[in-house]
């Protein structure tokens, strides 16, 4: 009988695991070691994984004579790897395997599978109501009124910000969450425009594809950003392409905080540059109570939640338990990170 460690936290719970496991998966046997995500942030120790919460050691205790590890956040390293030789499959169930030692787990033979787009869903819709939020200036009217303040001068058109319909959205990304994003936007009547270098398929009617990112720039009533962070697009916006944008344009983040320079940010808003911008996803995470950027007008951010709903911790368990039941059951699984570990068997 296979021998399944549920290793959840309070967003992607045991609970949630173990139903989803017992959908697909009824004969396991199961065990659960509680984490601590969101109470504990993030950390990026230890060495080799990224985005963890969680004891090496108390995962590789709760690991012995276990067959596959079903987790969210607890750290996979080289160090649990050599600990837990039982171990055959890891199954990590986030958009990816950041948490899983992809290159330990390879040498030890164990497969690692993650679960992409669990959250596109619960992401579009942050990241419409972020755009909304930005251009409306919803928080801060909000806070005003919170503050016993009923501004008069609202009215005035040079405070006032754009209508949607009839804009342009330029959109960085157009993976599972950028391609529902420009789909709504276009329904609200927005001209879509899209800067994916990794797209190669075909847009709806009525978008356009665009190769160069200045081009994009200059027309992006809207700017959203949805593109995966690499080495290569790291900061890629800053002064110099947010300078590009239309006097008066927003800009919102809902997807890594290293696509964007804040100062820049901060800079364009202060001079009127840009109208207003929203960010989900932050230079550090918690941020320090002084930062600037909770002190620059016209300017909303929330703490990297974009992806949180009921519906994305029950996809990512659900996801990752079909894989597991393929793998147990001598399939292919659908997602795994490092297939050569499947093609060596």
């Amino acid at each position: 009988m296979v021998k399944v460690l549920l290793a959840g936290d309070y967003f992607v719970t045991p609970e949630v695991l173990a139903t989803a496991l017992e959908r697909h998966l009824p004969e396991a046997e199961t065990s659960v070691l509680q984490g601590e995500f969101p109470e504990q942030p993030l950390s990026e120790d230890p060495e080799g994984v990224h985005e963890s919460v969680g004891s090496e050691d108390d995962l590789i205790a709760a690991l012995q004579g276990v067959d596959v590890c079903f987790t969210h956040t607890f750290p996979v390293t080289r160090k649990v790897m050599d600990a837990c030789p039982d171990l055959r499959m890891v199954t990590v169930t986030r958009g990816g395997p950041v948490n899983a030692d992809k290159q330990a787990a390879t040498e030890h033979g164990v497969v690692v599978s993650f679960t992409p787009g669990r959250n596109a869903t619960a992401t579009t819709e942050h990241s419409l109501a972020m755009i909304l939020a930005a251009v409306r200036q919803i928080a801060q009217r909000h806070e005003e009124l919170r503050q016993g303040k009923w501004p008069g001068n609202l009215y005035r058109y040079d405070l006032v910000g754009p209508e949607l319909a009839g804009g342009t959205v330029g959109l960085v990304g157009y993976g599972a969450i950028g391609s529902r994003v420009a789909l709504v936007l276009q329904a609200m009547g927005m001209r879509v425009r899209v800067f994916d270098p990794y797209f190669k398929g075909e847009l709806p009617e009525g978008m356009e594809a665009v190769d160069d990112l200045d081009d994009l720039l200059a027309s992006a009533n809207v700017l959203t950003l949805h593109a995966r962070l690499t080495d290569d697009n790291k900061g890629m916006i800053g002064a110099r392409e947010m300078a590009l944008m239309p006097e008066g344009s927003v800009l919102v983040n809902c997807a890594r905080g290293g696509l964007l320079d804040y100062d820049a940010l901060c800079d364009a808003l202060d001079s009127g540059h840009l109208y207003a911008a929203a960010c989900d996803v932050l230079p550090a995470e918690p941020l320090p109570p002084d930062h600037r950027i909770l002190h620059t007008d016209r300017l909303t951010v929330t703490p990297h939640l974009a992806g949180a709903s009921k519906q994305a911790a029950e996809l990512a368990a659900d996801i990752g338990a079909r894989d597991i039941a393929a793998f147990v059951h001598g399939e292919r699984p659908q997602h795994v990170a490092n297939p050569e570990v499947l093609d060596a068997e």
